[in-house]
């Protein structure tokens, strides 16, 4: 992924990382800071979830991780962490 496409300072990753889901065994993912950026690219934009950046992984990837994490409350809590680290 491109340096350029990425919404997320070093910083920021490494205060959001330790909040998200672990990866699942066999499971095949997208890179979690790609989508990330991805997510905040997309609403940041007001586009829509099927534009998003091929570079980013697939608009289904996007949002559905979109939305299963914020059923689980995980956007919460990585903007809590987002705010904490200032």
């Amino acid at each position: 992924m491109s340096r350029s496409l990425c919404w997320l300072s070093d910083e920021a990753w490494a205060a959001i990382e330790p909040h998200l889901p672990k990866k699942q065994p066999g499971a095949r993912r997208f890179d979690d800071r790609g989508v990330i950026s991805d997510i905040i690219h997309t609403l940041k934009c007001g586009g829509r979830w099927a534009d998003c950046p091929a570079e980013y992984g697939p608009s289904t990837t996007v949002y559905n991780r979109w939305n299963r994490w914020s059923r689980r409350g995980i956007w919460t809590r990585i903007l809590a962490a987002l705010t904490e680290e200032g």
